[in-house]
């Protein structure tokens, strides 16, 4: 167990915050810093062909020990953590045999992690837990899938009786800003099919995410001195805010689960004469993704036709359902599922509220669902990991590997 703690908190104290405002690849210099590690630490456990391209994306091979022809397999995750919260000095702290009660991660703060609040907590009574110090997030998301990735390499290594193919692992920049396999080489990559460490919840197993596409409405006013305005002033805040209104009110986030998609307004920012808002619309069905971009258009072209064509829409797709590119490979599915069930966890089959790299790598040739790497409460303070939930990854991925030399 310590092993692979000491694996992951060498991980998360480097700070990976990726930024969306940035054209480079990766996004932030500091990306580097973890990057280099690893390629130093894939070469010292005995990995081969381990490389890193000019923007950061690291591959290597842990070659075939059978003598007939098994499918070439992967797995994947990102090391760039979300730039919504803090990456800067992460000091975690590990509390063992957790007794189900209150974790208080910040006394002179009064930031507390509670099990009443987060009652995915109480199914951890007894194990270890990995949590922030309540200033910064973690970064189990996706440190952990890394470190599992690494470990379970390391343990096939040092266990050569257990039979296995030709396996690929791939680590990312970039991937929460959306980009983590915009530069991916799958044709370099040459697996069959890959699995992304990139879940939360021990047991999470999905090959459903959304469709996904982001909106830029900008909105150009005039600003007139109030007192004579009247027939005169274009007001970019207020018209801003009647576009907001036009949204459906309860297809929010905070409203929706399962397969129901959403808007999601992430940013409002402007004066009189110029004002920004920022959305994105996801939903798991085409039809309904498809209609939901129509109404963001409609309800621009109506204020358009009242306002004199002051607003500009820039609405762009960004990533795709990636059910329709594995259902004609489901066995893929059923490998880590049985995987799963081998070593005792019952799988939890649901669609992502989200995206992942292999949303994209799915579409790109890369057949790729996405597996739990343990962690919950993402992107913030109250972000924690179970430790057993990162062993029991290592077990399945290492498991994954022998069933698919069996087949």
């Amino acid at each position: 167990m310590q092993h692979i703690i000491d694996r992951f908190i060498s991980y998360i104290t480097i700070d990976t915050q990726s930024d969306s405002s940035s054209d480079a690849t990766p996004s932030t210099e500091k990306q580097w810093n973890l990057a280099n590690k690893l390629v130093d630490e894939l070469r010292a456990i005995g990995l081969s062909d381990v490389t890193i391209d000019d923007n950061a994306y690291i591959m290597a091979t842990l070659p075939s020990n059978v003598g007939h022809k098994v499918p070439t397999i992967g797995f994947i995750s990102h090391f760039d953590t979300s730039p919504d919260f803090s990456g800067t000095n992460v000091n975690p702290q590990i509390i063992r045999d957790y007794d189900g009660k209150d974790i208080v991660l910040n006394k002179e703060k009064n930031i507390i992690l509670s099990s009443s609040y987060f009652d995915d907590l109480l199914q951890y009574i007894g194990q270890t837990l990995i949590t922030t110090d309540g200033t910064t997030l973690l970064g189990a998301d996706d440190k952990a899938g890394i470190a599992e990735i690494v470990t379970a390499m390391e343990y096939l290594i040092n266990n050569p009786e257990i039979k296995h193919g030709k396996i690929r692992i791939g680590f990312t920049p970039d991937e929460e800003i959306g980009r983590g396999a915009h530069k991916f080489d799958v044709e370099k990559f040459s697996a069959e099919w890959a699995y992304t460490m990139d879940g939360s919840q021990i047991g999470e197993l999905e090959y459903e995410n959304f469709n996904a596409a982001g909106a830029k409405i900008t909105i150009k006013g005039k600003s007139v001195h109030p007192g004579y305005a009247k027939g005169k002033m274009v007001n970019a805040l207020l018209i801003a805010n009647k576009i907001i209104s036009d949204l459906p009110k309860h297809e929010v986030p905070e409203e929706t689960s399962g397969r129901e998609g959403f808007f999601h307004v992430h940013h409002f920012d402007g004066e009189i004469e110029n004002a920004t808002v920022e959305l994105i619309i996801r939903d798991h069905d085409l039809k309904r993704f498809e209609q939901r971009k129509k109404l963001v258009e409609d309800i621009v072209q109506k204020f358009n036709n009242e306002y004199d064509n002051c607003i500009e829409l820039e609405l762009k797709d960004q990533y795709f359902n990636m059910k329709e590119k594995i259902k004609p490979v489901f066995h893929i599915v059923e490998t880590a599922k049985k995987a799963m069930e081998d070593i005792g966890i019952k799988p939890i089959i649901k669609p992502i509220r989200g995206g992942t790299d292999g949303s994209q790598l799915s579409y790109m040739g890369l057949p790729c669902p996405n597996i739990f790497a343990g962690g919950h409460n993402f992107h913030g303070k109250y972000e924690y990991v179970p430790v057993e939930s990162m062993q029991k990854a290592v077990e399945v991925i290492v498991r994954i590997c022998e069933l698919t030399a069996k087949q």
